[in-house]
């Protein structure tokens, strides 16, 4: 994959994907070179099948001036992107998709479809957004969630989203994968309500109802990522040097640190949604290629979790 070098967690990811078979994908809108040349070589990798969804017209003619070959590619014709969204949601909902994409929609055109009370993708779980993150500097795929979507959660949100984290991960071959809950703090005070949410989110941890993850906070950024400063500080954690999975405070802090990572640590990052009735793979203009095929590599190992596909373990790089 071209873009920025590569620290071969991503690639991992792409080698893991190798034996299993490309997931049906209903791709919104793809008119735009960067959307569309994301899905087909996300196709020429063997990691979706994808079923354009969009003006025809205007999908061939963005096709022809990037050279590329939409033979063999259903293509499901959609006046605009409005319909676009509807008619992708429409197909994941038909059992005809197990993955939806977005093209070169706006988010918010997409997500409508998605949330709408009447056709939707809804399910008893929050929706949440994760960024799973190559950072050159740590020894591991990195999770930071929610950073898009839920913008101050509550205790129950917060929960939800952790869910969903923890089931991405695990289906990416991760077990009992370990989660830093944020702070500015790594002690409880009522002065900080983020440390209030960290606790009890642990003690339902304790009770059962949050499962399949080892969970600590609060946790400072620093705690959470170096063994040494939490040790320095005193804390003994499972947790502090290791985390697979950041639960950020807030959107804010979570879009920050996510930012952050990318423009500052050279970090590359896919963006899922989670908590609907499949994956939804969010990509950007901005994204590089490594991130575009990553995202399409995670939501397909998570497809392939639901169906109950044998996936192979995840390995250290």
């Amino acid at each position: 994959m071209s873009g920025k070098p590569g620290t071969g967690k991503y690639e991992a990811l792409l080698e893991r994907c190798r034996e299993l078979e490309p997931i049906p994908t209903a791709v919104a809108h793809p008119c735009e070179e960067s959307a569309l040349s994301g899905a087909v070589e996300a196709a020429r990798l063997g990691l979706i099948k994808p079923i354009l969804v969009g003006p025809k017209a205007k999908i061939a003619s963005v096709a022809a001036a990037a050279k590329l070959d939409l033979k063999g590619y259903e293509i499901v014709d959609a006046p605009h992107s409005h319909e676009s969204a509807e008619k992708a949601v429409a197909l994941v909902r038909e059992g005809k998709a197990e993955l939806l994409m977005k093209g070169s929609l706006h988010t918010d055109e997409l997500m409508g479809a998605v949330v709408a009370r009447e056709g939707g993708l809804r399910t008893a779980r929050r929706i949440s957004h994760v960024f799973v993150m190559d950072v050159p500097t740590y020894h591991k795929v990195l999770v930071v969630t929610d950073a898009a979507i839920n913008i101050a959660p509550a205790l129950e949100d917060k929960a939800d989203i952790l869910r969903n984290a923890i089931d991405l991960v695990t289906s990416l071959g991760r077990e009992k994968p370990k989660v830093a809950i944020l702070a500015a703090v790594e002690t409880v005070t009522t002065k900080m309500p983020a440390t209030i949410d960290a606790a009890a989110l642990c003690k339902m941890a304790d009770r059962g109802q949050i499962t399949g993850a080892i969970l600590d906070g609060p946790l400072a950024f620093d705690n959470a990522i170096s063994k040494e400063a939490a040790a320095i500080k005193g804390i003994t954690s499972e947790v502090a040097g290791d985390p697979d999975i950041l639960l950020a405070p807030d959107l804010e802090a979570g879009n920050i640190l996510a930012k952050q990572l990318t423009f500052l640590a050279n970090a590359d990052c896919a963006g899922l949604v989670l908590g609907a009735k499949v994956p939804i793979i969010l990509t950007s203009r901005a994204d590089s290629v490594r991130a575009r095929i990553a995202s399409c590599a995670v939501a397909m190992l998570a497809a392939h979790a639901r169906r109950g596909t044998p996936v192979p373990k995840a390995r250290e790089v």
